[in-house]
C-alpha cells in the first residue's frame, strides 16, 4: 500500500479479513450517532441499501477528516426483514426477539463500505446477501443467546455466522464476506486493479 489504510471500524471480524488478506492497516475508531442517523433515514423513506452507504460514508468521513492524507475504510451493515430495520440488540431479551422474529423465514444483509482518499471518497459498494433462517425452537434460542451474548451483543441480528450462528440458517444466497461486515473481494479487486496491492 502506497498510503496508509485505516480501518474505520472497531469490529474484531473486520480486522481480521484485513489481516487475514495482509493489508496492512491501522483502527480509528469513529463516534457517530448511528442510531438517530438511520431513525433521520428511515422517516425520510430512505431504501435500506441507501441507509447502509450513508452510514458507512459517514463513518470513513469523520476518520478522513482528521487524517486527510490516509485511506480511510469504513464499513456499515443494515438488516432489512419484512419491511423493518433490525439493529445491534440492547439485552439478551431483545436478542432473542430478534432471532425469534428472523425465525422461519428470510431476511436481507446489506453490507456497505466505502473508501476515502484525500478527504473524499473514491471506492463504495453495498453486497447484497439473503438468509433463510430455519423454523427454530425458543428453547434453543434461549440457551443460544446465553452462551453467545458476549459476542452476538455486536451483532446486527444477534447472529454471527462465524460463530455458532451459523446453526440458525437452512440457507444463504451471496457473498459470505458480506455477512461478516466486508465485501472484500470487490475491496481487494479495487486496490488490485489501481495497484496497490499485488496479484
Amino acid at each position: 500500500m502506497t498510503q496508509p489504510l485505516i480501518l474505520a471500524s472497531g469490529s474484531a471480524i473486520r480486522a481480521t479479513l484485513l489481516t487475514n488478506a495482509a493489508i496492512p492497516f491501522s483502527v480509528q475508531v469513529p463516534r457517530i450517532d448511528e442510531e438517530s442517523i438511520k431513525a433521520s433515514l428511515v422517516a425520510e423513506g430512505a431504501k435500506p441499501r441507501d441507509i447502509a452507504d450513508t452510514l458507512a460514508e459517514m463513518k470513513a468521513r469523520k476518520v478522513a477528516d482528521k487524517a486527510p492524507g490516509a485511506r480511510v475504510l469504513a464499513c456499515d451493515q443494515v438488516l432489512s426483514h419484512d419491511g423493518a430495520l433490525l439493529s445491534k440488540p440492547a439485552s439478551p431479551e431483545e436478542a432473542e426477539a430478534q432471532i425469534m422474529a428472523l425465525s422461519g423465514s428470510r431476511h436481507t444483509l446489506y453490507s456497505a463500505a466505502v473508501l476515502y482518499q484525500e478527504a473524499r471518497p473514491v471506492w463504495r459498494h453495498v453486497g447484497t446477501v439473503h438468509l433463510t433462517m430455519a423454523r427454530l425452537n425458543p428453547a434453543y434460542v434461549t440457551g443460544y443467546v446465553r452462551r453467545n451474548w458476549d459476542s452476538i451483543r455486536h451483532a446486527v441480528g444477534a447472529y454471527k455466522l462465524e460463530e455458532e450462528g451459523v446453526r440458525l440458517f437452512t440457507r444463504i444466497d451471496g457473498d459470505y464476506f458480506n455477512v461478516l461486515g466486508m465485501p472484500l473481494l470487490e475491496l481487494l479487486a479495487f486496490l488490485a486493479d489501481r495497484g496497490d496491492i499485488d496479484r
